[in-house]
């Protein structure tokens, strides 16, 4: 199995559901990376590299975003961006490549937890360094706090499972999170969700979001709208981190 073609590796590697799932899956991945990413999971199949090798290359890229987008200018920007894209892609490639060779495991579940971790954090951090320009200012403690914003609502996420894993319980489903003790409460989810504003501190949107904000600030000759990004990336993770919690607590996910 060293050897395989491309057909034999998606049919392992993706199998049926892969590309229709709305769930657990980004929509970048969904609309375009998946199609790709099996190339690079052939590829990868032919060398000694492993599935949680491939993971800490995706930790890796995804910190090193964060350290380029810290630099001042477009270029900085849009070398975060292509490697959040790089990092977009080995975070399809390493589950392919476990499943191609059955190295699936429960560290490399945990490694993918933390490469996310780490990725929306640097990158929100860069930003905020970003929006500083010359020295540490607010705009560094904004971007900073940003990170522990996004850092807290996926903690908050993975709590559940292990609130419920200590309670003897299985992890949480799709559709017990989606089940709320108020009627009321689970409208005003679904109308936050479909705004899509959770999505400003997630690593593939704020790196379109950073570039844009470059493309302008060189237009205008000022950081102006990075540093309105790093205040609104502030100001969503903060939010997000109550709404969340609330939503969680009022949901059916710890009953």
């Amino acid at each position: 199995m060293s050897s395989p073609s491309v057909a034999e590796l998606r049919a392992v590697a993706q199998p049926a559901g892969t590309l229709d799932r709305r769930s657990g899956e980004h929509w970048a991945g969904l609309l375009y990376m998946r199609r790709v990413s099996i190339y690079l999971t052939w590829l990868l199949a032919k060398t000694p590299i492993t599935p949680n090798q491939t993971t800490g290359l995706m930790m890796l890229t995804g910190v090193l975003a964060g350290v380029v987008l810290g630099f001042d200018g477009p270029l900085a920007a849009l070398g975060a961006f292509l490697l959040v894209q790089l990092y977009l892609l080995l975070d399809c490639s390493d589950g392919e490549l476990a499943r191609w060779t059955g190295r699936t495991s429960l560290t490399g579940v945990y490694l993918d937890r933390v490469g996310h971790y780490f990725a929306e954090a640097a990158l929100l951090i860069g930003l905020g360094f970003r929006a500083s320009a010359t020295a540490p200012d607010w705009y560094t403690v904004l971007g900073f706090a940003a990170a522990l914003g996004a850092i807290l609502i996926k903690a908050e996420t993975d709590l559940v499972d292990v609130a419920r894993a200590r309670s003897g319980l299985t992890a949480a489903t799709e559709a017990s999170a989606g089940q709320f003790r108020s009627g009321l409460l689970g409208l005003a989810r679904r109308i936050l969700a479909a705004t899509k504003f959770h999505r400003i501190v997630q690593a593939v949107e704020l790196s379109i979001l950073a570039l844009i904000a470059a493309v302008v600030d060189m237009v205008v000759g000022d950081l102006t709208a990075t540093r309105v990004l790093t205040v609104a990336c502030a100001v969503a993770a903060a939010v997000q981190v109550v709404l969340h919690l609330v939503s969680i607590l009022a949901s059916r996910r710890l009953a």
